[in-house]
């Protein structure tokens, strides 16, 4: 297959996987995903399968099964029935039996204690071409203070430090939810950095500094200045082609030089409110 080829193939397939997440909803047969990729049925499961590594209706279910698993962490208010049926289960019996199969523990097991690195696994696809809208802009950045969970494990881990993160909003009141903006500082690349070295900051606005307290968030600042932006919207494993193109493509062709302070991220839509064909994320470069 020439190289041109192998693009169109990965295009198409990349077609169907943005489908599937936009339509979660939907019935997803295999006619209606074949037609989307412009591939006969006859053969598509099998193609499907190549490519991704798992069957289409597994995929599928895994995906469903993924935003149960943020309903039951982030959602402690939405009960386990409801959160079956919009996963497509019939009851909640069949998809207790279902989660557990695919994570090793009970929808209720999880919404507990979950188990975050053995569900990463589960979620180890081929990198996928994103919406490739590279518009960058340059702005100014407001000075921001910020309240800081400084996360230095496994980035499989990463979700455990956002539940704590939550727990410490809700508890304080120091930074609402729904008034404050959440960032995060990405200080290395988890595809590079080995996981025990792994560096990433979880902060949230604050208005004033966040005195001591047994989460362990501690005072910082966002400075303030020029910074090269470029919108992110869809899951957040297709941001690091982005950062990719911002540091290698954009920035030795700008003219502009790196101030001493990490890309970050805004968050403006995020789990668990929006789906995460939804999601929209700022990336800042910041500029001297």
């Amino acid at each position: 297959m020439t190289k041109a080829a192998a693009g169109g193939y990965e295009r198409r397939f990349n077609n169907v996987l943005h489908y599937i997440d936009s339509h979660l909803n939907d019935n997803l047969t295999v006619d209606v995903l074949a037609q989307v990729a412009c591939f006969s049925k006859y053969h598509f499961h099998r193609q499907f399968s190549a490519y991704v590594g798992i069957g289409v209706y597994q995929y599928v279910q895994l995906l469903r099964l993924k935003r149960s698993s943020y309903q039951l962490v982030f959602r402690q208010d939405q009960q386990i029935i409801d959160i079956a049926f919009d996963a497509g289960f019939e009851n909640p019996e069949s998809f207790s039996r279902a989660f557990k199969k695919a994570f090793g523990q009970t929808p209720s097991q999880f919404r507990k204690e979950p188990a975050w690195e053995p569900w990463h696994k589960k979620y180890r696809f081929p990198d996928r071409e994103g919406v490739m809208d590279m518009q960058v802009e340059v702005v100014n950045f407001p000075e921001t203070k910020i309240a800081v969970l400084e996360h230095r494990r496994s980035p499989d881990l990463i979700n455990e430090s956002v539940s704590q993160l939550i727990a410490w909003r809700k508890e304080t009141g120091l930074s609402p939810i729904k008034t404050s903006n959440t960032y995060g500082l990405a200080y290395d690349d988890p595809k590079v950095v080995k996981s025990d070295d792994f560096r990433f900051d979880l902060c949230a606005s604050v208005q004033k500094d966040v005195p001591d307290n047994r989460f362990g968030i501690v005072n910082s600042m966002i400075p303030g200045g020029k910074c090269a932006r470029l919108r992110h919207v869809g899951p957040y494993d297709g941001m690091s082609q982005k950062v990719h193109y911002l540091y290698g493509e954009w920035l030795p062709g700008s003219g502009e030089e790196l101030k001493d302070f990490p890309c970050f991220f805004h968050y403006i839509k995020s789990f668990p409110d929006v789906s995460e064909h939804e999601l929209v994320t700022d990336i800042y470069l910041p500029l001297s």
